[in-house]
C-alpha cells in the first residue's frame, strides 16, 4: 500500500504555500502522482533544496517497480552505459546492476 501523495502535497501546500496551489501546472502534476518519478519531479519543482538536503534525500530515496523498469528500458533503448545512467540520475551503478538482476524477466519483453 502506497501513501496518498496527492493528499500529502495538497495539505502541505495549503499550510505553507497556498499560492502554489493556484498554479494550473502544479494542480495537473498533483493529479498524476502514480510513480516515484512523478513524485520526485513535483517535489523538485515545488521545493528548491540545498546541496546538503539533496544529498541526505538521495540516500533515502526508494523507487517503485514501474520507475525502475522505465529507467532500465530507457537505458536499453538508447544503448547507454550504466555509468552514464548513474551520473544522469544520481543512482549508483550497483543499484542499476541490482535492478537488472531482479527485473531481467520483465526487461526481456
Amino acid at each position: 500500500m502506497r501513501p496518498n501523495y496527492n493528499r500529502i502535497y495538497q495539505d502541505l501546500l495549503k499550510m505553507n504555500h497556498p499560492e502554489k496551489l493556484e498554479c494550473p501546472k502544479v494542480r495537473e502534476q498533483l493529479q498524476k502522482l502514480d510513480s516515484t518519478e512523478e513524485v520526485l519531479k513535483l517535489n523538485e519543482r515545488l521545493f528548491k533544496q540545498c546541496k546538503e538536503t539533496a544529498k541526505t534525500n538521495q540516500q533515502l530515496k526508494t523507487y517503485d517497480k514501474k520507475t525502475m523498469l522505465k529507467l532500465l528500458n530507457y537505458q536499453k533503448k538508447h544503448s547507454l552505459s550504466t555509468s552514464f545512467m548513474s551520473r544522469k540520475y544520481n543512482i549508483s551503478r550497483t543499484t542499476f546492476s541490482k535492478w537488472k538482476k531482479i527485473l531481467e524477466k520483465e526487461l526481456a519483453n
